[in-house]
């Protein structure tokens, strides 16, 4: 049996799920348009402790969407994954937020499913995964055009999801694409953390950082 507390702060979703054995058993969230990161992470923690009647003693191993995603979001996350591994000796698992933000797209009616998330202006950080949750294009940052994804558009149908989505519905015409506005929660993460802790695939608790997959540009005003 295994109980993993998952920790989703890559976008504005401060998201906090507790699953057993990859069984959702409790979701805490707030996604408002500004971060509440830093004030809600830990009190959803331990929220989502309590209404799960456990404690930490209880917990197996700590779960964290690893990115691409916000450099503030995921920092506060991953710090805070790697604090509670640290102090309670666990095993630290990460998922890719792309591949869980896939997890919530209806499989039976589309051939492939593409997650996006918004990386400003018209560019977004991408990947393609078919029906059967593979992942068939790796996830890379790129620039929306009417060209983009018309290779997979022109075998069936597309979903794309996320909050990438809604700025690439004005440009992609095809027929065959759909659109999904959605952000990535704690929730998709159960059954992938738990796929992972019982093929003991953990990650080094001292070396492990987000990914980025862009490098953090500090906005400065002009004056």
């Amino acid at each position: 049996m295994a109980i993993i507390l998952n920790l989703e702060t890559a976008t504005t979703n401060c998201s906090v799920s507790i699953a057993k054995d990859g069984e959702l058993i409790v979701l805490k969230e707030d996604n408002t348009p500004g971060y509440s990161h830093a004030e809600q992470l830990h009190i959803f923690i331990e929220e989502a402790l309590e209404e799960a009647s456990l404690t930490f003693k209880d917990i197996n191993a700590i779960a964290v969407s690893k990115g691409p995603g916000s450099y503030t979001g995921l920092r506060i996350g991953v710090s805070a994954a790697k604090g509670l591994c640290y102090a309670l000796e666990l095993p630290l698992i990460s998922v890719p937020t792309l591949e869980s933000l896939a997890c919530q797209a209806d499989s039976t009616e589309n051939e492939y499913i593409i997650p996006l998330l918004d990386a400003r202006r018209m560019e977004v950080y991408s990947a393609v995964f078919d029906n059967k949750g593979t992942e068939i294009r790796a996830t890379k940052a790129e620039i929306i055009g009417e060209e983009s994804f018309s290779e997979y558009s022109a075998k069936g149908k597309v979903l794309l999801i996320g909050d990438g989505a809604e700025k690439c519905r004005e440009i992609l015409k095809h027929s065959n694409f759909s659109f999904l506005s959605a952000s990535p929660s704690a929730s998709e993460m159960s059954r992938l953390s738990n796929k992972k802790f019982k093929a003991n695939d953990f990650e080094d608790v001292a070396y492990f950082e987000p990914y980025y997959l862009k490098d953090f540009i500090l906005q400065t005003k002009k004056s």
